[in-house]
């Protein structure tokens, strides 16, 4: 299973992606399950969040770029409340 990837992104990276032209989730501090049917790219605007998979955790926030491969199983906790642009695919 590939692993989560985490980038800080420069300006210039998020204007080519366009990534102000993605949708928006906000989600307040709490715990879910996860299961990603398809790769999800996303950036934070606002926020920070701890994702557990079996094999690894990782901790992001605001101005980090996470990449969630396609068929992973995680567990979510939000730390602060979390704002991002996602794209799927």
């Amino acid at each position: 299973m590939e692993k989560i990837k985490i980038e800080k992104p420069t300006e210039e990276k998020l204007k080519t992606m366009g990534v102000e032209s993605r949708p928006i989730w906000e989600k307040e501090p709490s715990v879910f399950s996860r299961h990603y049917d398809d790769k999800e790219t996303c950036y934070l605007l606002a926020g920070k969040a701890r994702v557990k998979t079996g094999e690894e955790e990782v901790e992001f926030g605001a101005g980090d770029m996470v990449v969630f491969p396609k068929g992973m199983d995680c567990e979510w906790s939000v730390i602060e409340p979390v704002k991002k642009y996602y794209k799927f695919g």
